[in-house]
């Protein structure tokens, strides 16, 4: 599948292909992930899942509600697969990240980088970019035994968004 680059558009012409799209990387990949890997976990009476959404859905992003919405539906799928799964020992948590200055986002959405930048940094306590890097505690945390007691929850890393 080639991928899907995205571009700040307004919602009244948000094309349906680019729509279903979103849908389908964001919304159906995580839920075809769990469907398949879920049995094994089952089996095993363990299992992590870390599903990945976006600061956004707190406080939203002006021409990029396809954006949004798939991510917030990621957000409502950890819910119900955490209560689904929670009996056969398997925790499902999200990782939700604000804006992060990826090498992918950099080069194939740079408008939208300089749209969001200023306004990102002015509404975050730590006023400093996010990078993938600064992921990787929290994504830790969530994949090992010491969150064991942890399931359906949200994780924000969004270097403490005022707006959130």
């Amino acid at each position: 599948m080639p991928r899907c680059s995205l571009r700040e558009t307004k919602l009244t012409e948000i094309d349906m292909t680019v729509w279903d799209r979103v849908m389908a990387i964001n919304v159906r990949g995580p839920f075809l992930m769990v469907k398949h890997v879920a049995p094994h976990m089952i089996a095993r009476g363990y299992g992590k899942i870390i599903n990945i959404g976006s600061g956004s859905i707190f406080h939203g992003i002006p021409r990029m509600l396809h954006y949004v919405t798939s991510k917030g539906g990621v957000m409502a799928m950890t819910r119900v697969m955490a209560l689904e799964l929670g009996e056969y020992g398997i925790r499902v948590n999200t990782l939700s990240p604000g804006l992060t200055m990826s090498e992918s986002l950099m080069a194939e959405n740079p408008e939208h980088i300089a749209n969001a930048t200023k306004h990102v940094l002015a509404n975050r306590y730590l006023k400093r970019e996010l990078h993938p890097q600064d992921l990787l505690g929290a994504l830790v945390f969530l994949a090992s035994a010491e969150s064991d007691f942890m399931s359906g929850q949200n994780v924000l890393i969004d270097g403490g968004n005022a707006n959130t």
